[in-house]
């Protein structure tokens, strides 16, 4: 199974430090869809993992994300693409849970639900939490430009080897083309 692992905010839709709170808020970046579609079209899975701790911090509902992902779905839907499954950590740092990024608990689920090792699973994220993640749960890390990719980087945490793309457009057309 082709399969792949996308964050959501920062990578697919604008991220905000005030969390995205509401389907008004949430907004594509640019190409994201696209590119979406087009792994879709090339037989991958995709499947989004994110950090959601505005639910624990009661900034908005279950229904509030609910609406939210129902927007990208439909949004996608539109060029042709699919979200396969959506993983969220609902929980706040202090909570020490093992779900939320960095940690791997999401990434583990998603490894023991399919059936599949992530040693060959990219898994594309704009914050270094998304890479250790990643790469704790033994997948193959990728760093995107956008969101907050480009801060991680001009401040010198992203380690050698780590592969950066200026967004997730830019990464699908390199691998869908190298299949």
């Amino acid at each position: 199974m082709a399969l792949i692992i996308l964050d959501r905010d920062g990578v697919i839709n604008e991220d905000s430090d005030d969390y995205i709170k509401s389907p008004a808020e949430w907004q594509p970046i640019a190409g994201s869809l696209e590119a979406i579609a087009k792994l879709s079209q090339h037989g991958y899975r995709i499947v989004v993992i994110t950090n959601q701790s505005g639910l624990g911090r009661k900034l908005f509902t279950i229904e509030a994300l609910n609406a939210i992902h129902m927007k990208m779905n439909t949004h996608l839907a539109q060029f042709g693409g699919v979200i396969d499954a959506i993983f969220f950590c609902p929980h706040v740092p202090k909570d020490n849970c093992h779900c939320r990024k960095p940690k791997p608990g999401l990434y583990n689920d998603v490894s023991e639900r399919l059936r599949v090792s992530l040693n060959k699973v990219f898994c594309v994220g704009d914050k270094m939490t998304d890479i250790q993640a990643i790469q704790s749960a033994g997948g193959k890390p990728v760093l995107v430009r956008t969101g907050k990719g480009q801060s991680e980087i001009d401040q010198g945490l992203v380690p050698a080897g780590i592969p950066i793309y200026n967004d997730l457009a830019e990464f699908v057309d390199e691998i869908v083309t190298a299949k």
